[in-house]
């Protein structure tokens, strides 16, 4: 079962703030402890050959990234991952959710490895499977079930997607979120967008013309997730209350700030970064979208970039032609993504190669079969 009594990245209970505002963390990340592990890594991957198949996420760190066969977000490897049949190990190195995923595209002799269990990740953990059960509830309690379809961002977990299944909805990224909503107002008169709020909020107002108002925010950990049964009667966008722990700590000040130090500045945000961040940037869109505005732009352009800092430095170092920075002036690093370290990845690639299976991911058939029904709306899409 994929059910979670505790979320895998555990969150404090009460609200600072504060909380996003973040530390300074200048410099680089510390290399690991041991240089040898560099080769051990190698010689692991090596001795595997074709039965490995090693995923890396944007955001992960250098020392890992470069043994990845293949980088990009979190959808575009799992299906990578499906498309490599003869792979009998996949290792993601990335967060939970996208093992998950992973787990559920490709087939039952794959088996997905996560180097370190503990790499949750903050948004999806916002969204338990009991929570979105009481949510419907309070929707059929308000008598709107029947004209909701629930979408699920592709940072959920498996139990939520197939939750989406399983009600008429579907998942959606950050690339196709309008395509996904456009269709689901096309099925129903409502949607229920889990779990990141933001990126709901940003795709409904800014990129299809309803209105702030048409939005209410259910939070889970308020009776009725702290609305009205009007409320949610009147509303058309019912966004879950979750965010990212890295994209929701821009603010508009931010942009402010660096529109200030940096004279012709070109601001490039993600859509999960707060409504007022996104009306404030010159250029918004996805990880890969980001990725390709960067290496389209004109040698000697500037460009402060609002996503994950390992990414940012990565192509701040692959187009060294162009001046780019992180948003903000103070920043860490995503800390569950960055559990994937090259010691964890060491000691897993080196117990395949052993032929001891370790922290594998699987996701029962049942919860399989309603999130790939969820996944194949979102890939029926025109």
């Amino acid at each position: 079962m994929t059910t979670h009594t505790l979320p895998l990245f555990v969150l404090g209970h009460g609200a600072d703030p504060h909380s996003e505002r973040g530390v300074d963390c200048p410099g680089d990340l510390p290399p690991a402890s041991d240089p040898a592990l560099v080769e051990r890594a190698r010689r692991a991957k090596a001795a595997l050959g074709d039965r490995l198949f090693v995923l890396g996420h944007h955001y992960q760190r250098d020392e890992v990234i470069q043994f990845a066969d293949v980088t990009g977000d979190s959808f575009k490897l799992a299906r990578e991952a499906a498309a490599r049949p003869e792979a009998e190990y996949i290792v993601f190195c990335g967060v939970h959710f996208m093992a998950e995923s992973a787990d559920i595209l490709t087939s039952d002799a794959q088996k997905v490895v996560l180097p370190d269990l503990a790499a949750g990740c903050s948004m999806a953990d916002m969204a338990t499977f009991d929570q979105v059960e009481e949510c419907w509830e309070a929707l059929q309690d308000a008598g709107v079930a029947d004209q909701v379809v629930p979408i699920t961002y592709m940072n959920s977990s498996a139990d939520i997607k197939a939750f989406c299944g399983r009600n008429g909805g579907a998942v959606c990224t950050s690339s196709n979120a309008r395509r996904a909503l456009e269709w689901a107002f096309s099925q129903g008169e409502k949607v229920l967008f889990l779990p990141d709020q933001h990126l709901g909020r940003n795709t409904a107002v800014l990129e299809m013309g309803l209105d702030l108002d048409d939005c209410v925010v259910y939070n889970p950990h308020r009776p009725n997730g702290g609305l009205t049964d009007q409320q949610l009667r009147d509303a058309k966008m019912i966004l879950w209350r979750g965010h990212c722990s890295v994209h929701g700590r821009f603010t508009a000040e931010s942009v402010d700030d660096v529109r200030q130090r940096v004279p012709g500045v070109n601001v490039l945000v993600h859509p999960e970064c707060r409504h007022e961040v996104v009306l404030k940037a010159d250029h918004v869109g996805s990880t890969e979208y980001i990725i390709r505005k960067l290496a389209e732009a004109p040698s000697g352009s500037s460009w402060a970039v609002g996503t994950e800092l390992n990414l940012v430095k990565r192509l701040a170092g692959e187009f060294p032609d162009k001046n780019v920075t992180f948003l903000d002036r103070t920043v860490c690093y995503c800390s569950t993504m960055n559990r994937i370290d090259l010691p964890h990845l060491v000691w897993a690639l080196e117990s395949l190669a052993a032929g001891q299976l370790v922290n594998q991911i699987t996701v029962d058939p049942d919860t399989t079969h309603w999130a790939k029904v969820a996944l194949d709306r979102m890939l029926a899409l025109p």
